[in-house]
């Protein structure tokens, strides 16, 4: 069972010394500071993904009643809500520093998930529906469903045995999954020898291009591959690849 008040200390302390030691630089705003501190609404937004919960609303009256001591000067949900989305970059920082905490492994996995953002057939002519930095939603198909849909994309690197996910980035949904391949590298350790990734990121280009830096590209077999093989290695195959499938739809 987790004590809730030792995990927000515990994320608090992280958070706070990353920020006084200039790994998560946050831009600073006019006027007087806020009664609750930049910190404490990092650590409050952890905590409620860490703990699963479903809506910020009654984490905020969760927090207020079982935990009134840790912060006096809780926001409104509202301005609270404000703040987590201003404060984005922030996460993103925090994400970095503590994943270059964890040793990286020598296999990873890449893999896409759809983010449809209107039915397609609400979508008239030049839609123009306007994502984060600007990013326009296109049509794409979600292969592993069958279906087309509007919107984006979310892809991830993670790492194979942890899934620590060591990269991502939101791209409209028309992109091709294989273009995304050198953005998701970008950074990565060293000591990366290999990908498993689904059908969409395989191309002979695509190989040869990783081969020169040393990572070997695994996809998982085809039906007729499928069919020779044992089922025990069959088995080994599909629970690798669903390690990060329900990773990239959370």
């Amino acid at each position: 069972m987790v004590n809730v008040e030792d995990l927000f200390v515990h994320c608090y302390v992280v958070v706070d010394d990353l920020i006084r030691a200039g790994q998560v630089v946050i831009p600073g705003r006019p006027g007087p500071a806020p009664g609750c501190s930049d910190a404490e609404v990092i650590t409050i937004a952890l905590v409620r993904n860490l703990l699963g919960r479903r809506s910020e609303s009654a984490f905020l009256t969760e927090v207020a009643t079982n935990q009134p001591g840790l912060f006096p000067v809780l926001p409104h949900h509202s301005e609270f809500n404000r703040r987590v989305r201003w404060l984005w970059g922030a996460f993103e920082q925090i994400r970095a520093a503590v994943t270059d905490l964890v040793p990286a492994d020598q296999w990873g996995q890449l893999d896409t998930t759809a983010l449809p953002v209107k039915h397609p057939s609400r979508v008239r002519g030049a839609d123009g529906w306007v994502g984060p930095n600007g990013l326009v939603a296109r049509f794409g198909r979600d292969a592993a469903h069958g279906e087309w849909f509007y919107g984006f994309r979310l892809a991830v690197r993670t790492d194979l045995g942890s899934r620590v996910i060591r990269a991502w980035s939101i791209v409209p949904a028309a992109v091709n999954e294989r273009d995304l391949i050198p953005d998701l590298l970008h950074g990565a350790d060293p000591g990366l020898i290999g990908l498993l990734t689904d059908k969409g990121f395989s191309s002979a280009q695509v190989r040869a291009t990783l081969a020169a830096q040393g990572i070997t590209l695994l996809v998982p077999p085809t039906k007729k591959q499928r069919a020779s093989m044992p089922p025990t290695l069959q088995a080994v195959i599909a629970a690798w690849r669903n390690r990060i499938e329900p990773r990239s739809r959370s």
